[in-house]
């Protein structure tokens, strides 16, 4: 009775990660079926190997082996990581916790919880992050935080730099800035106008 009541647990959480917060989120459906399958087929080995003589230590290490592919093998956005390895605790929490199954719920809500605090759209949504290419080759860190600021009319936290083309003229950066609020506000005013 317990296992079946953790195969519940596991798939009402997976369910609210993918289904509840990260689909109407982000809308990306491959990663929907990545995150589900990680999660089913983590339990599902899990489980077996907490019944063998094997140790969960070698299964564990193979999914770690997994998981390295699997994120080498496509660009993913640390967002779409921290939900891919929520999706694989979930799927080893259960299984292999080898404690009560209160213990199992209450560790299963507070990934949960995390994830739905941590990924809120209104969580430091003044903070932005983007890669610009700019037509101008900039040498000149401060020069470039300045001309940064003065673009996107924000305050620069970071711009690293990523390519610096002197022949072509161009500078590839990556800029953390924060919009002001007045800015974030009409944004915001926006888009509720537009979802009406």
């Amino acid at each position: 009775m317990s296992r079946l009541v953790l195969v519940g647990i596991n798939l009402i959480a997976v369910s609210l990660l993918v289904f509840g917060m990260y689909l109407p989120r982000h809308r990306r459906r491959d990663l929907v079926v990545a995150y589900l399958g990680v999660n089913v087929g983590v339990f599902a080995v899990a489980t077996s190997l907490s019944n063998s003589t094997v140790g969960a230590g070698l299964g564990l290490g193979l999914f770690g082996v997994l998981s390295i592919i699997r994120l080498r093998s496509t660009e993913l956005d640390q967002h779409e990581v921290a939900y891919y390895f929520s999706a694989l605790a979930l799927g080893i929490l259960g299984p292999l916790a080898g404690t009560s199954l209160w213990v199992v719920a209450a560790l299963t809500g507070l990934i949960l919880a995390v994830m739905y605090i941590g990924d809120h759209p209104r969580m430091l949504r003044r903070h932005r992050r983007h890669l610009l290419v700019l037509d101008t080759a900039f040498t000149d860190p401060v020069a470039l935080t300045a001309h940064l600021e003065q673009l996107l009319g924000a305050r620069v936290y970071a711009a690293n730099v990523e390519r610096l083309d002197l022949v072509n003229d161009t500078t590839v950066v990556d800029v953390r800035y924060s919009q002001p609020a007045s800015a974030a506000t009409a944004r915001r005013a926006v888009e509720v106008g537009a979802g009406r």
